[in-house]
């Protein structure tokens, strides 16, 4: 946070330890700045744009989300049929509507080749408006970017070690950038002064104290998302009883009371939701079989209207209902933690928040790097002189706890000290300048 690039401040007022355990601390804030920065500049940008997904797929898509109302909507069915008949349908996965004459039906389908796919439907005349794969659409490519580089699986795992890494980025950050020496509280919490390196300097370190407040509550709540943070977290919460009752994944969800009848038609069940009260839009997945049942939920943004129902498909009877209420107190904290991440959690000011976040994420990657090749020595990379220090087993402690609560950040920590001690000090790798 502190210029993971640039000249450390001369700690001669500071006792031998202290100044070898802040170069210390520099020297391991710039190594994981490496790694981190190229991520960070990344993730705030596609996060950036994510945040406003709704406005963008309103103005890219407006040809396929807008229709004009001309009488009767059809019945759903019909326009179920319609998708088919153009494009083929093997599964159908969503039926989302908005309460909202002037929108379009969308449809979440796998097409004849079992691609999942989207259509947007004229629920007027049942004319498909468009179809295109989900992976396709562009903000869909924007969240896999930044969720996965683009990479599946495989990709996931750098990202969330980038995630890891950019927690004790931030934490080393402002131990450098605390106010120590001649360096007055003042002086740390003021703008950016001064021209050239000086200035990307301080540009570095105002916008990491900045960023720390606003992109460290960001990282932790995508931190359950993840492949092996969120996948300990799940595994925690299964056993301790605190995982979700959502009967979209993996609640005990009910079957229809008869095997056998007539089903009754999508409208009435859109007809059951709103009799239930539940809020617009809704999204409806039909029985996979005789005897299954309609599972429908409120798809607003909304977490605490986030209701879902089970309804029989013969009778229109509910079943079941879940309100997002019922789940228990950590699953509930974690789905707040995942809309704050969004930008969705408390409207426009999330969105504003989050947007800042965004900025500063930037701007803190982009003056780090101009920071850091304005002081680099000519065809080194520059990486700081840090002489032995004794760590306090307090700090001892902080960094086995950070690896316990960040394990890919504990095993590549343990992989570089490995290799550093094996390889890197033969080689004269990221040992620092002696001049």
């Amino acid at each position: 946070m502190t210029d993971a690039t640039a000249s450390a401040p001369q700690p001669c007022a500071e006792p031998t330890t202290a100044a070898a355990l802040y170069r210390l601390v520099w020297k391991w804030h710039f190594l994981a700045a490496l790694y981190v920065l190229p991520f960070m500049l990344l993730l705030s940008i596609t996060g950036g744009i994510y945040l406003y997904k709704p406005q963008i797929e309103g103005w890219l898509y407006a040809d396929r989300l807008n229709v004009e109302a001309t009488g009767s909507a059809l019945p759903y069915e019909a326009q179920l049929a319609a998708v088919d008949a153009a494009v083929g349908l093997t599964r159908i996965r969503g039926v989302t509507t908005y309460d909202d004459p002037a929108r379009s039906t969308l449809v979440e389908f796998d097409d004849a080749q079992k691609t999942r796919s989207y259509a947007w439907v004229d629920p007027y005349n049942a004319t498909v408006l468009a179809v295109t794969p989900r992976d396709e659409t562009a903000l869909r490519i924007v969240k896999k970017l930044h969720g996965e580089l683009l990479l599946g699986e495989f990709g996931t795992k750098f990202v969330e070690m980038a995630a890891h890494w950019a927690i004790v980025m931030f934490i080393t950050g402002v131990y450098l950038w605390w106010p120590r020496g001649q360096r007055t509280l003042a002086k740390a919490v003021s703008p950016p002064s001064g021209t050239g390196r000086s200035w990307w300097r301080e540009t570095h370190m105002y916008s990491g104290f900045l960023a720390t407040m606003l992109i460290v509550p960001i990282l932790i709540t995508g931190l359950p998302w993840t492949d092996v943070w969120g996948g300990g977290l799940s595994y925690v919460q299964d056993q301790t009883g605190q995982k979700s009752r959502s009967l979209r994944f993996g609640g005990r969800v009910p079957n229809s009371t008869a095997s056998e009848g007539t089903t009754i038609a999508m409208t009435e069940v859109f007809d059951v939701a709103r009799a239930e009260g539940l809020k617009a839009p809704y999204e409806l997945r039909p029985p996979k079989n005789e005897e299954a049942a309609f599972w429908l939920r409120s798809a607003s943004k909304n977490r605490n209207d986030q209701s879902e129902l089970i309804v029989d498909q013969y009778s229109g009877a509910v079943l079941k209902r879940h309100d997002f209420g019922n789940n228990p107190p950590v699953a509930r904290a974690v789905s707040y933690g995942i809309s704050f991440h969004q930008g969705e959690l408390y409207g426009w000011l999330n969105v504003a928040q989050n947007t800042l976040a965004a900025v500063l994420g930037a701007l803190l990657a982009v003056s780090g790097f101009v920071a850091w090749w304005m002081r680099r020595p000519k065809g080194e990379l520059g990486v700081p002189n840090a002489p032995d220090a004794a760590l306090s087993t307090g700090m001892i402690v902080l960094v086995i706890g950070l690896a316990i609560f960040l394990p890919l950040m504990g095993a590549s920590l343990a992989l570089a000290l490995l290799l550093d001690w094996l390889l890197f000090r033969r080689l004269g790798w990221f040992q620092g300048s002696r001049t």
